[in-house]
């Protein structure tokens, strides 16, 4: 199919999504450190009382850099993207934007978790990583379709062990709303698994 009649039939530059896609992620990523804040009744007099006020940051500090590696993983992923066509296809171009819906709504689920102690909140944000691999594996997909060629599997091990580690998470907040997110450093372990499943 010519690149005229792909256009004929909604078909877009490749070039576009992606610079949509580093603009929303590095968006994403910019705001997620805004939700690192002091409360405003915070008034240390001594410098004992801030780096006591800095500890109770602890959760919150926690929680941004596993939200931001996972979007920095993400990204790295569309970036490695070997099958991604040169014309993008509606169907891609849809996956793709829903994609990046669930990237911007990270830094809510991370402002809710951070704000409010309870299950909930963890659910929130554990759907949130949940939709975002999902959508990452809906990507992929559409990209080997367009471009008639089958990529490597790498990356569907990583989004499953996100998958797993979500649920985890989403399970241990009833016990803990506290630990739950630790379990997101399941995810480190991800390169081995990889390893071990493709036997590399």
């Amino acid at each position: 199919m010519s690149d005229t009649t792909k256009r004929d039939a909604g078909f877009i530059p490749t070039d576009r999504l992606e610079a949509l896609t580093d603009a929303v992620f590095a968006f994403a990523m910019t705001l997620l450190v805004v939700n690192i804040e002091l409360p405003e009744s915070f008034d240390p007099k001594t410098n004992r009382e801030f780096l006591d006020g800095l500890a109770g940051l602890a959760d919150t500090f926690t929680a941004y850099l596993i939200t931001f590696f996972v979007l920095v993983s993400f990204w790295f992923g569309h970036a490695k993207q070997t099958a991604e066509p040169e014309m993008a296809s509606p169907g891609y171009a849809w996956a793709v934007l829903f994609h990046l819906l669930f990237v911007t709504l990270l830094p809510f689920s991370m402002l809710a978790l951070n704000r409010y102690d309870v299950a909930g909140a963890v659910w929130i944000y554990g759907a949130n990583m949940i939709l975002l691999a999902v959508t990452a594996l809906l990507v992929a997909r559409a990209a080997e379709r367009d471009s008639g060629r089958a990529s490597s599997s790498d990356g569907r091990v990583e989004l499953g062990l996100l998958i797993v580690s979500a649920v985890l998470s989403m399970i241990a907040s009833l016990w803990s709303p506290d630990y739950a997110m630790l379990l997101y450093l399941l995810n480190l372990a991800s390169p081995r698994v990889a390893r071990t499943v493709y036997g590399r």
